[in-house]
């Protein structure tokens, strides 16, 4: 058996996953994540708003974020080793800070949003760039963006995520010019939703180290799994379009 054949069925089970209809558990999650965001004061909000926009402006516009250069191979077996071992380097980091800014109190903990989705932009340009992927490429960020989306995301925003990202190749072609069209409004509302119930416990006295370092650990196991399986898709329907072509030429000639 071959690793591509080995992971077929594990990425098959992902695919299925993302594209579920919402659960009883999921729509409710809803209603109770809206009363928990009134409670939530404005300052952190505000705070959590403004970092995840220009968080993406400068993903978009490619100021913020730069990586090594794409990774030459043709093996995809060599190129997840290699990603776990990122992954796994960025989950440890992530839990370190924040065990250090979970325990420094609430403005400590606070200010750590914004180097925690730092951390985690700069895992996905990691992951993109081990894939061959040239993320210099405003319409691979794009993608980047995605994946993110469909990691910190409600069931209902993850399905329709999803069926933007599949047969990317082809739907990328034809993308527009304007990269500031991205619904930045959406993607930020998603991230904060999803992210508040477990990070808020993270501003408790006494609790916030220990939150913050198995938060932080599982947020980037969740992130780097998200990413492997994005790209393995786009593998996949890459080699299967290639391969129909290869064989309709030979079919011609």
């Amino acid at each position: 058996m071959t690793y591509e054949e080995k992971i077929q069925p594990e990425l098959n089970k992902w695919q299925r996953r993302m594209q579920k209809r919402p659960n009883f558990v999921d729509r409710t999650s809803k209603t109770f994540q809206d009363k928990i965001n009134n409670i939530i004061p404005d300052k952190v909000h505000q705070v959590i708003t403004a970092t995840i926009k220009q968080m993406t402006r400068g993903v978009l516009t490619g100021a913020e974020f730069t990586t090594s250069a794409p990774l030459q191979t043709n093996s995809l077996e060599e190129i997840e080793i290699a990603v776990k071992k990122k992954i796994e380097f960025y989950k440890k980091a992530g839990a370190a800070e924040g065990g250090i800014t979970g325990a420094g109190g609430f403005w400590l903990a606070l200010a750590e949003f914004p180097i925690l989705i730092g951390i985690k932009m700069k895992l996905l340009f990691e992951i993109a760039a081990l894939y061959g992927r040239p993320v210099d490429d405003y319409r691979e960020r794009l993608f980047i963006l995605h994946i993110f989306q469909l990691a910190f995301s409600s069931q209902k925003q993850r399905q329709k995520v999803f069926e933007q990202m599949t047969l990317w190749h082809v739907k990328s072609a034809d993308l527009p010019q304007d990269i500031h069209q991205f619904d930045w409004k959406t993607f930020q509302q998603e991230y904060r939703d999803y992210i508040d119930l477990a990070k808020m416990a993270q501003l408790i006295p006494g609790i916030g180290a220990a939150v913050g370092l198995i938060v932080n650990y599982r947020l980037l196991d969740k992130l780097g799994k998200t990413a492997m399986n994005a790209y393995r898709m786009r593998w996949f329907e890459e080699k299967y379009i290639n391969n129909s072509y290869s064989k309709i030429t030979l079919e011609n000639n």
